[in-house]
């Protein structure tokens, strides 16, 4: 599956996976107010054998196949004490 990552602008380390571009409808309707200002990052071909860098691609693709949108959130040890 093809999928596109957007950052957010309002938080560090915070991605947003879709599977079409810029198609931000089937999103919470508090998700975009929280994530802010989506700046496009990349596209790829999404694979479930793909490393990604801070997720499993598995779950990104039973997210995306099911809701249409993966959130990726920085763990609990990277965020500020």
């Amino acid at each position: 599956m093809h999928c596109f990552i957007y950052r957010s602008r309002r938080r560090r380390d915070t991605y947003l996976f879709l599977r079409a571009k810029d198609e931000f409808s089937q999103l919470p309707a508090g998700l975009m107010k929280i994530f802010g200002q989506p700046e496009f990052a990349l596209e790829f071909k999404l694979t479930p054998e793909r490393r990604l860098a801070a997720a499993d691609a598995r779950q990104v693709l039973e997210s995306l196949q099911a809701r249409g949108f993966y959130l990726q959130m920085p763990s609990e040890n990277d965020l500020p004490v």
